[in-house]
């Protein structure tokens, strides 16, 4: 997506995005179609591995421990009892931050990453099984993260142009960050159309999941770059790591939760009522 790429190569690794997101996006639908334990059981190994990667770039010494409290909290999510899910990460917390060695920063990485891969997981499972619709407002908002990916990756490649910020993510570009936002703007005239209520409200909605969905992609790529580090792994072929393929679908599923429970009346605007 930088103006800086050789045209010849802007689309050299579009073959193994698209294989490895032919295999992703099925299994990410159908565990978000199923909810409940199968959701909170693709939840952990989510969790788990992001939890890994953190360790990788991070320099935590003991990974299996992130690993082990990162899926065991998204795990007690179907117990129907938030505190034991509560109680599980603070004390992966503490036990994240007695482990790590070295200065006090050491220890605020490990107990900030350990957060940070737990919650996005957390957020769409607490997403789908939310007083809401919640199978359609989590395969909505999937879709629409999707959507302004691909429209990012394809009108920022195609296009080029100025950098959106260059210090933090030197790939991204205003074309690909705009062609984003049309893209999600799309989706939204067509789930008011499917959800039959006025345009207006899920074209804001649309902008909103699309801003979000890239600010989370740009807080993630600054997280790298403070380690020094392209992507968080390579587990996924074409895209890196889990955490690089999830960031943006993970914040967009916390402020959603966040705004349904802050304006209980904002399912109902989208015709996502239980």
């Amino acid at each position: 997506m930088g103006d800086w790429t050789p045209r010849e190569l802007r689309f050299s690794n579009l073959g193994l995005r698209l294989i490895s997101s032919a295999i992703l996006i099925p299994l990410g639908l159908a565990a978000v179609w199923s909810g409940g334990w199968g959701l909170a059981v693709a939840c952990a190994a989510a969790a788990g591995v992001m939890a890994w990667e953190w360790a990788h770039i991070s320099g935590f010494v003991k990974p299996a421990l992130l690993v082990a409290f990162a899926a065991l909290t998204c795990l007690a999510l179907p117990l129907g009892n938030m505190g034991i899910a509560l109680g599980v990460i603070l004390a992966g917390v503490v036990f994240a931050a007695i482990v790590a060695k070295g200065a006090w920063n050491h220890r605020g990485s490990a107990v900030f990453g350990l957060i940070y891969v737990t919650l996005m997981p957390v957020s769409l499972w607490l997403l789908r099984e939310g007083p809401w619709d919640g199978r359609s407002a989590a395969l909505y908002f999937m879709s629409f993260v999707w959507a302004s990916d691909a429209a990012a990756y394809f009108t920022g490649r195609g296009l080029g142009g100025p950098r959106l910020l260059p210090k933090e993510s030197p790939n991204k570009t205003w074309s690909g960050a705009s062609g984003a936002v049309v893209a999600c703007i799309v989706c939204g005239v067509a789930a008011a159309d499917i959800q039959m209520v006025p345009f207006a409200v899920w074209i804001i909605a649309g902008i909103a999941i699309s801003v979000v969905a890239q600010l989370g992609d740009l807080f993630e790529s600054g997280l790298k770059r403070r380690f020094r580090v392209k992507d968080s792994g390579s587990i996924l072929p074409g895209h890196g790591g889990v955490m690089d393929r999830v960031d943006g679908l993970g914040a967009v599923a916390f402020f959603a939760v966040l705004a349904f429970h802050i304006a209980p009346s904002l399912p109902d605007m989208l015709g996502l009522q239980a």
